[in-house]
């Protein structure tokens, strides 16, 4: 059960605004809760807060930032189901994938306790020539300073915490915006965080329009912004001025399923179901492109198509629906209307049905025109579109004909073929033996072309949030 009504948090506090947001269960549409809707007043007082703690959170010990990272994996497990029933209502995330993604919250925080006490540093030998006899050099990394978070609706939880727990073990304070359509789990780790000792201003959670966060973007007193979202994230690149920026901004995800895959075609298929379909789609790194070798396209097409049908589509409370709601009547029509354009340009439909509301029942489509937008854009739905190859190396070329380029799977039993994709994809990371979808949290994860700029996972965020400082001494 939510609560009636989550505050902002602007310096450590809880505060309420004079404007409310209603906070809608995606499942039936109706309102779950208010929160606080920030002005954009209250997001320059956050930043002004924020720029006044830089001097205590960079000294604020190493261990003591572990032990507020303990403390909020500690009382996120004790917080677990709470937290798990706000994602499945404020998300419409199907509930036992609302549970993982609040075990990889507790992970990723878990993560950055152990980070937090672990300062990467060098040693440099400054004695190349007869004119640096004498001299030695070290380098640490210190906190690059106020960081400004953006983060989307899809991951609610974890996304947020890729960008707050990295900052805390970092020593940066931080100002972060959730989306608005799934704010709850920000305010309840907000709410968490609260109950630690963390200097004053060290964090805010504001809750605001896109138009009032426009200082997270261009105040100058920012360090670093990290900005997970759609492709107008280039649009607030260009206006960050000389700041930090790093961004993770979606994709276009493929997997091959080679002659020999290395496995059963039945866990290849387990597999592509969870990465096209886990949260209807709406994920950066869902499958949305499969390209099966010929000798065993129909097989696996025909397994798929099954698979496919099978889903069980409704309430994300049920303990057996996979697919749920997407996050808006608009989003599912959306996906709906490059359905029928593909078709209309030739494409077989599969499996899928008629939409009900926001209710998209998984789809699958082969022949699918590459000039289409189910093909050359994220479709962010729960969509994927097959098609065969005979060459590996044109199966390649496919894959990297895409504006996008963060993870890509490959079935292979062919180690040649395995660490040819590695060397060829133009993505941020080949997922080998897998679908594109998995993700573990301390790994490097990011992508290249308009998929974005920079990696986060845990120890690879600290590095953006962190500079180095340069010690010579003279002996």
């Amino acid at each position: 059960m939510l609560a009636k009504h989550y505050p902002n948090y602007l310096a450590n506090q809880p505060v309420r605004a004079k404007q409310e947001l209603d906070v809608l269960d995606k499942f039936t549409g109706k309102r779950a809760t208010r929160v606080s809707l920030a002005d954009a007043a209250a997001v320059r007082k956050a930043i002004v807060a924020a720029h006044k703690a830089r001097a205590a959170m960079a000294a604020f010990p190493p261990d003591a930032r572990r032990d507020v990272l303990e403390h909020c994996v500690r009382r996120f497990g004790e917080r677990f189901e709470e937290l798990a029933q706000a994602l499945c209502i404020e998300a419409g995330k199907p509930i036992k994938d609302a549970r993982g993604e609040v075990t990889r919250l507790i992970d990723t925080f878990r993560i950055a306790a152990g980070e937090a006490t672990r300062s990467p540093g060098e040693v440099l030998e400054l004695q190349i020539s007869p004119r640096a006899r004498g001299y030695r050099g070290m380098v640490k990394r210190v906190p690059i300073g106020v960081c400004s978070f953006i983060t989307p609706f899809n991951f609610p939880l974890n996304l947020v915490a890729h960008k707050v727990a990295p900052a805390i073990a970092a020593g940066c304070p931080f100002v972060l915006k959730p989306a608005e359509k799934t704010p709850i789990g920000a305010l309840i780790i907000a709410e968490i965080l609260a109950e630690t000792d963390l200097p004053k201003g060290a964090f805010s959670v504001v809750v605001c329009s896109t138009d009032d966060a426009a200082a997270l973007v261009e105040d100058e007193r920012i360090a670093l912004l990290s900005f997970t979202g759609g492709l107008v994230g280039w649009d607030l690149k260009a206006r960050a001025g000389r700041k930090k920026v790093t961004l993770e901004l979606g994709g276009n995800a493929s997997c091959i399923v080679d002659a020999d895959p290395g496995a059963s075609l039945d866990h290849v298929v387990e597999r592509l179901i969870f990465g096209a379909y886990y949260q209807s789609g709406q994920s950066c790194i869902s499958v949305q492109r499969i390209y099966a070798h010929a000798d065993i396209y129909e097989k696996l097409r025909r397994k798929l198509k099954t698979a496919v049908a099978r889903l069980r589509m409704g309430d994300p409370r049920l303990e057996t629906t996979f697919i749920g709601p997407m996050v808006n009547d608009e989003a599912a029509q959306r996906v709906e209307n490059w359905i029928a354009a593909a078709r209309k340009g030739g494409a077989k439909v599969l499996a899928g049905g008629p939409r009900e509301r926001n209710m998209l029942p998984a789809a699958l489509l082969e022949k699918v025109p590459h000039d289409s937008d189910l093909y050359r854009k994220e479709a962010f739905g729960p969509v994927a579109t097959i098609e065969p190859f005979d060459d590996f190396d044109d199966a390649l070329d496919r894959v990297n004909d895409s504006d996008f380029g963060l993870q890509a799977g490959v079935f292979t039993g062919n180690l040649a073929h395995a660490m040819r994709a590695w060397d060829r994809l133009e993505v941020g990371g080949v997922i080998v033996g897998d679908v594109p979808s998995f993700r573990v949290d301390n790994m490097p994860y990011g992508g290249v072309k308009h998929s974005g700029l920079g990696r986060e996972g845990v120890r690879y965020a600290i590095e953006d949030m962190t500079e180095q400082r340069l010690l010579v001494i003279r002996s």
